[in-house]
């Protein structure tokens, strides 16, 4: 378990800070004066009758204003770290700090199919195709839905997704749902698999991500679950999702610090819920509108600030990286992916999702999800810092190969030649040998890789009798 959390630590040293302390500190206190000032939007009167009993106060537009030392007492008990399991129940990742693991996105309204290259609806078959490619892809730690299947009753299609992820992976689920009762049942599932409501609690394999309106206006939906997952004491991604130039300021610094007056919101209610509940708050920019386009960009390069603000709480967060604007597997694609993943990890993001995303999130793409595994397996390798020993300083092996030899037939090199980093999918052969092979193309090579996992590799399945409870919720619903 060390092991493997070591490979997900992003070593200080690299962290790249996109805020000072200080400029960390004028954001927070604009995001407590926008919650003084100007009071917030809630849709649920529990949730205002519960801020309002802890000394809140709500004006006659039924607007609540927070005073500062109920955020204050939110951090204080708000958990610095989140430990998320497999389904055995082995814990596998340790949010905190500067670790970072990857996975893809959700409820994409199209996929390419990587066997013809055509962009159509995604199918159930798809999305379990594709958490069936994320189980075994390494360097893919948790699983999302990636894709909203259009053959089922679109009113459960959060029920089937939540069935197909606990049925075909082992790995952490970040799961999304429609409305508050789709929560209520995905959790029931994740219960079933884990073997009642204490055993998931205590060893949660599983998250909810929570959209919120804005910063200023939490819709009912998002507050009921909040207040469900707090009382179960589960992990709740709790995530302002305004624009800039729209529902927020088009300044990135601004648009951070409303939505992050949402985000400190959802953590005093939480934590007036049930003290110490697990939240996860956004480690990445509100979506920015282009004028030119009018669409919410996924690949701006005005972010790592949302990352700088949630480490300057020491609370985990929810990144992300791997995605494109680009419409087809392409140079765009790769290129933007690469970017997004970079900057990322290199600011010290958590959870980072939407690898394989594609046209703003509208398209996805499994062969794009293959190409950012080799993307993410590379920045894995990057992060890892040197060991400075006698054994890999090597002098006794320089001595003895001297001015004149070479170093291929030697014990050392045939110890540590394994250590390097080899790519699966990039290419490093001769052109001649790359021709000999068939001339493919990255993207051919990515198509070939998924289709030979799919026929390959066959995730662990679960008992007969848990199966049938998953469709029996999921029928009753």
């Amino acid at each position: 378990m060390e092991e493997r959390n070591n490979r997900n630590r992003i070593p200080d040293k690299t962290i790249f800070p996109r805020l000072t302390e200080s400029q960390c500190r004028q954001i927070h206190e604009a995001s407590l004066e926008i919650l003084e000032r100007v009071g917030v939007r809630l849709d649920l009167q529990e949730a205002i009758d519960m801020l309002k009993k802890a000394g809140a106060r709500v004006d006659e537009a039924n607007l609540v204003h927070l005073p500062t030392r109920l955020v204050e007492g939110a951090l204080s008990t708000a958990p610095k770290q989140i430990v998320l399991h497999d389904r055995q129940g082995n814990p596998v990742m340790q949010v905190e700090g500067h670790r970072c693991f990857y996975g893809p996105g959700s409820d994409c309204l199209n996929i390419i199919d990587h066997r013809n290259g055509k962009r159509r609806e995604p199918l159930l078959k798809d999305l379990i195709e594709g958490i069936t490619l994320c189980d075994s892809l390494s360097n893919i730690d948790f699983v999302m839905s990636m894709v909203l299947p259009s053959d089922v009753d679109q009113a459960l299609a959060d029920r089937h997704q939540m069935q197909a992820m606990l049925t075909h992976t082992t790995k952490p689920i970040i799961f999304v749902t429609y409305e508050f009762e789709g929560c209520v049942d995905c959790v029931g599932m994740a219960e079933a698999v884990a073997g009642g409501e204490d055993a998931l609690r205590r060893k949660p394999n599983i998250a909810c991500y929570i959209n919120v309106v804005s910063g200023l206006r939490h819709n009912k939906d998002a507050l009921q679950k909040l207040l469900f997952l707090s009382s179960k004491k589960l992990p709740a991604l709790y995530i302002p999702s305004s624009t800039g130039g729209v529902n927020s300021p088009i300044t990135p610094v601004g648009s951070l610090a409303l939505d992050y007056a949402g985000v400190l919101v959802g953590l005093v209610l939480s934590q007036l819920n049930q003290e110490g509940a697990p939240v996860i708050v956004p480690g990445m920019p509100s979506g920015q509108l282009d004028m030119r386009t009018m669409i919410s960009t996924f690949c701006e390069p005005e972010r790592g600030h949302a990352q700088a603000l949630a480490h300057s709480y020491g609370l985990p967060m929810f990144s992300l990286g791997g995605a494109t604007e680009s419409k087809v597997v392409d140079q765009q694609a790769a290129v933007e992916a690469t970017l997004t993943l970079m900057a990322s990890t290199l600011t010290g993001g958590n959870i980072i999702h939407d690898l394989g995303y594609l046209e703003s999130g509208l398209t996805f793409s499994l062969a794009q999800l293959a190409i950012c595994d080799e993307i993410v397996s590379w920045f894995k390798s990057f992060s890892q810092e040197f060991e400075v020993s006698d054994e890999t300083l090597a002098l006794d092996v320089i001595a003895e190969v001297g001015p004149d030899g070479q170093y291929l037939n030697t014990k050392h090199t045939l110890k540590h030649y394994r250590e390097r980093w080899y790519p699966k999918l990039f290419e490093r052969s001769t052109y001649e040998s790359w021709l000999k092979e068939g001339g493919k193309s990255l993207v051919e090579r990515a198509g070939e890789r998924v289709e030979r996992i799919l026929v390959e590799h066959k995730p662990e399945s679960l008992p007969q009798k848990i199966q049938q409870r998953l469709q029996s919720i999921v029928n009753r619903s």
